[in-house]
């Protein structure tokens, strides 16, 4: 049985390198756009300011992705990813654990 990258063609990334330099721009266009509009249907009638352009809009969502979202490095690099924390834990280190935060909130362990 043939995996699927080996039954892509050149056709294949040829659409793929025209597709998403496309939709790249397009996405910058709707975001940028979006941030203009309702920056300048909203603060000009509250506060009297100026009214922006799409490119002071585009700065403005940039701002806020380095202020704010920072450019990430993936899920659960950059803090803890405690969903699945505990997964690595041996039986022993578990119980451990348990037993830790046991004595720190001071309640009697549940029968499981």
């Amino acid at each position: 049985m043939m995996c699927c990258s080996e039954n892509r063609g050149k056709k294949f990334w040829i659409k793929r390198a025209i597709f998403i330099p496309i939709a790249i721009a397009a996405g910058v266009f709707v975001f940028g756009s979006v941030v203009m509009l309702l920056r300048n249907s909203i603060l000009p009638s509250i506060f009297g300011i100026a009214t922006i352009t799409f490119w002071q809009a585009l700065g403005i969502l940039v701002l806020s992705k380095i202020l704010f979202g920072g450019f990430g490095h993936g899920r659960g690099h950059s803090g803890h990813d405690w969903k699945g924390h505990h997964m690595h834990l041996n039986p022993e280190e578990r119980e451990k654990m348990r037993a830790e935060w046991r004595n720190r909130c001071h309640t009697e362990p549940k029968a499981e």
